[in-house]
């Protein structure tokens, strides 16, 4: 695993949520209410669109494309009757860091 600094842990407080850039990947960071921290795909699974300005409401982070809603502990889809969900990263604090698994790195493209 390699785990990639997303933020510092003040930038996201219970009930809250942010979006985050980790390299060339947004991430999403949701702090359900009663809940723990969870870290996500900052990209809508239903149209691949960014979750910018998406809501929460402190369970439920809703698109602001399509007003497709996710549970933010589970990132499964709470509105349509659907199998999509929230991609989940692997999440982990160290010290005053949020770091997330963003997957393996892409290989280089090779030189033409």
């Amino acid at each position: 695993m390699a785990f990639t600094f997303v933020c510092d842990t003040n930038a996201v407080k219970e009930g809250g949520m942010g979006i985050f850039q980790a390299g060339r990947k947004s991430v999403l960071l949701v702090w359900p209410t009663g809940g723990e921290l969870k870290a996500y795909r900052g990209r809508c699974p239903h149209a691949d669109v960014p979750l910018t300005d998406a809501t929460f409401n402190g369970k439920v982070v809703t698109c602001p494309h399509h007003q497709w809603g996710f549970d933010s502990a589970s990132g499964k889809c709470v509105t349509h009757l659907v199998r999509n969900v929230l991609h989940p990263y692997e999440l982990r604090v160290e010290g005053e860091e949020i770091q997330v698994d963003l997957g393996p790195a892409k290989a280089p493209r090779p030189q033409a």
